[in-house]
């Protein structure tokens, strides 16, 4: 019983560390934005440098002796090794293109792995003010009502989400727009919102039916959306129909009926 209170505990205070830095990125959404290049097309502003501190400093408050890893952090740094810890993993804006053009499919992504298990995760958009959560084994939720995976049994009747990634290398477009145009001989339709972390939300609520993504930027984009996904009766593995792997850059996810469908789908795209 102890575990599970100090689970909700852990929830309340990642709640609390994304609805302070959602005030801070609903403030920058309206205002203009300095923006630095990652990469060709990969940005980052002074929000998602300003919100990972402001996140970080709360949770370090609460729990001194977490392990943390940080999308600006991390990224700059190489990436921290995942332990078996009680490790935070954070994206302070997940969107970041999307936040700098006004588009308001932006989010704040909080996850707790514990033995290196998902356990614990918050994806809040403070623009459309909605918050998701999950606790391992305790369910998911938006806005405090329970949340699941749509029934659909068929691809043919399912939408996709997926994104183009950042690489603009002539090789990876060509793979990426290949697996797409493969894929929409098989599904009712195919969006990019530009957020890996609210696509899989997207899945748990049931207003996406599947969702991939290869290359994405770390373990941050999905850490906190898998735990979600999962609690709502969803799966997450990987494209290959493999375990899924927080590590690897490779996500799938899905109701468990077109889990199979998919995967075969996925395979014959390559």
């Amino acid at each position: 019983m102890a575990e599970n209170d100090s689970l909700s505990a852990f929830l309340e205070s990642a709640v609390d560390a994304a609805k302070k830095a959602g005030e801070v990125i609903r403030k920058g959404f309206y205002q203009t934005k300095h923006v630095e290049h990652k990469g060709q097309v990969d940005l980052v502003t002074e929000t998602d440098k300003a919100c990972e501190d402001l996140i970080f400093n709360h949770l370090k408050e609460c729990y001194p002796t977490h392990e943390f890893i940080g999308e600006e952090t991390t990224a700059a740094n190489g990436v921290s090794e995942l332990t078996d810890e009680p490790t935070w993993i954070v994206d302070p804006l997940d969107g970041t293109t999307n936040f700098v053009h006004g588009f308001p499919f932006v989010c704040i992504s909080i996850g707790l792995t514990i033995g290196k298990v998902p356990t614990v995760g918050v994806v809040y958009n403070p623009i459309l003010n909605e918050l998701f959560t999950g606790i391992k084994g305790k369910g998911a939720f938006l806005n405090g009502n329970p949340i699941k995976v749509s029934s659909k049994t068929e691809l043919v009747k399912s939408l996709l989400a997926t994104e183009a990634g950042t690489k603009r290398d002539k090789a990876t477009v060509d793979a990426t727009t290949n697996r797409i145009n493969s894929l929409l001989f098989k599904v009712r339709s195919i969006r990019m919102s530009g957020s890996c972390a609210l696509n899989l939300c997207g899945v748990a609520c049931g207003r996406l039916d599947l969702f991939y993504e290869t290359g994405f930027g770390g373990p941050w984009d999905v850490a906190g959306g898998a735990v979600i996904l999962e609690e709502a009766g969803g799966v997450v593995y990987d494209p290959s129909g493999k375990d899924f792997d927080i590590t690897c850059q490779r996500i799938a996810a899905s109701n468990p009926l077109l889990k199979d469908a998919f995967v075969e789908a996925l395979q014959e795209s390559e």
